[in-house]
């Protein structure tokens, strides 16, 4: 699971993911890339599920990069648990993406295996991807 090593702070604010991404929208590493349309969050456990579909999808022959990292805890109070005692303790990790961020990039296999695995990764998704060459 992806989490940082330590952080300033324990808890955070959620935030709010609105407007376009400024400087995380050209291909760096590969080929190919999976971008964001809308904006949204994403949480560690999702940024995994998607890297294994992809590594699936290519057959352990390409590489991937992954862009994003889980650098925000999410707190959660226990069920049943009355209002007010403060905030809860930190559940899982998540991350911001903005509207036109890439996510993932790729390289070492096919245009069309990595618009098949970008369609799949997209099935998986809370927003809307598209796939970038």
């Amino acid at each position: 699971m992806l989490l940082p090593k330590r952080t300033k702070f324990r808890k955070f604010q959620k935030g709010r993911v609105e407007g376009l991404c400024g400087n995380l929208q050209t291909l760096t590493y590969g080929s190919y890339a999976i971008k964001a349309k809308s904006s949204g969050k994403v949480s560690a456990h999702l940024i995994v599920t998607f890297r294994r579909t992809l590594t699936r999808c290519f057959q352990r022959k390409g590489k991937v990069w992954i862009r994003v990292f889980p650098d925000i805890a999410v707190t959660k109070k226990p069920l049943e648990v009355r209002m007010g005692k403060g905030k809860g303790s930190p559940e899982f990790w998540m991350t911001r993406v903005h509207a036109g961020q890439i996510l993932f990039e790729m390289d070492g296999v096919s245009l069309a295996v990595a618009r098949q695995a970008t369609l799949q990764v997209a099935q998986k998704s809370p927003f809307q991807l598209s796939f970038v060459s």
